[in-house]
């Protein structure tokens, strides 16, 4: 078995050479291993290549997964540290609150039951002067009771004034509020702080394939797939808005509406921002009529006075369209207008992919168009917001 048969891979004799194998491709068996033994020592080469990536491959994904551990050990105690600091710093709080309330408490309370002392022994006077008038009274020597009567009839006037004027029962009121606020306010701050933290992930750049980010929505049944249910905040309405729906629609109404006084409150433009913070990818509709601005904004945006700080695309701090019937869109951010053109519609799409950094805004009718698009970076959690000289409503997808 010399030879070798490259025709039909195998090894044959001489005999069968000029027989059943006459014709065929064939080579003696040495020179077939020579080439087949090349073959192997390129395989060799590439395995062991191949090896070596991939254990350099090992290699760095451990050096990542000593990093992440390293890093999240340190992030952990950090937390650990700056949670413990304001449990702390709210003990204190609490001591510093309880301390001035009952030493208020107890500098309302001394002249109250000072002046009840008073009055309890005035009344126990009083009582002994009626006792002994009572028995003089009945006196039936006429020359004793007159004789007695000088001296018992005369009465002392109060040394108090005659009526005790109460103030309305409302003496710490002033402290539960101001807890309260700030209740609200630290429960804002972890809800945000809490949304931040889980919406941040380390990115490993491993050197193995990764999958290709999702692509950009393009009809209106793949929008609706990130469609969020957003209602508007009570809190922040301008007084001459009034909300209805279950808090979708603000309506103008031109005079001012039964809202409290509240802090996070617009207190000039006609303005609301919604109840929920938008993070990730988010699509939602609004139905307009009269001008509205159909907004996104950081919360931390100025409620109070007229300034730019205030209103929806006058500032770095929200993007917003602004249409009516009248007009062409314009899309405003940081005090600048920009022009856009698009078929006219009551109703607009807002698609946010907050990680991504794109803004756009869609006509929608029979057809959905985009109108404008913003590629940028968004540092913080944003929320929909609406400039309303009409009505806008935030209408259900889901």
């Amino acid at each position: 078995m010399k030879m070798f048969c490259r025709t039909d891979q195998q090894s044959i004799c001489y005999l069968c050479l000029m027989d059943e194998h006459k014709g065929h491709d064939t080579v003696s068996a040495a020179a077939e291993r020579t080439e087949r033994q090349r073959e192997l020592e390129g395989s060799r080469l590439n395995i062991q290549q191949r090896i070596q990536d991939r254990e350099k491959d090992v290699k760095l994904l451990q050096q990542e997964v000593e990093a992440i551990n390293g890093s999240a050990d340190k992030a952990v105690e950090y937390s650990e540290e700056m949670f413990t600091e304001l449990i702390r710093l709210m003990e204190k709080r609490r001591s510093d609150v309880k301390q001035q309330v009952r030493s208020q408490q107890e500098t309302e309370v001394s002249p109250v039951k000072e002046l009840q002392e008073k009055l309890e022994q005035e009344i126990t006077e009083l009582k002994r002067r009626d006792a002994e008038l009572q028995k003089l009274a009945h006196t039936e020597d006429h020359n004793q009771f007159l004789q007695d009567y000088p001296s018992l009839s005369g009465l002392s006037g109060p040394t108090h004034s005659s009526r005790i004027k109460t103030r309305p029962l409302r003496y710490f009121e002033d402290v539960t509020a101001a807890v309260s606020g700030v209740r609200d306010k630290l429960h804002d701050a972890l809800r945000e702080g809490w949304t931040n933290i889980s919406q941040t992930g380390t990115e490993v750049d491993v050197l193995l394939s990764q999958p290709r980010p999702e692509p950009e929505p393009k009809t209106r049944a793949e929008f609706l797939k990130y469609s969020r249910d957003i209602t508007l905040d009570p809190n922040t309405a301008h007084r001459w808005l009034l909300l209805s729906d279950g808090n979708r629609k603000a309506t103008y109404m031109g005079q001012h509406q039964s809202h409290s006084t509240h802090p996070d409150r617009f207190t000039y433009w006609c303005q609301v921002l919604s109840g929920e913070s938008l993070t990730g990818r988010c699509y939602w509709e609004v139905k307009r009529r009269g001008r509205v601005y159909v907004a996104v904004t950081y919360k931390n945006i100025r409620r109070s006075g007229s300034s730019n700080e205030c209103m929806f695309g006058a500032n770095d701090k929200s993007w917003c369209l602004d249409f009516d019937d009248n007009s062409d869109y314009d899309f405003c951010y940081n005090n600048m207008k920009t022009p856009v053109s698009g078929p006219r519609s009551s109703r607009v799409g807002v698609y946010l992919d907050h990680r991504a950094g794109i803004l756009s805004f869609y006509s929608i009718s029979k057809t959905m168009t985009l109108l404008h698009r913003v590629q940028t970076t968004f540092t913080q959690p944003l929320h929909a917001g609406l400039y309303v000289v009409g009505s806008a409503e935030l209408l259900g997808l889901k």
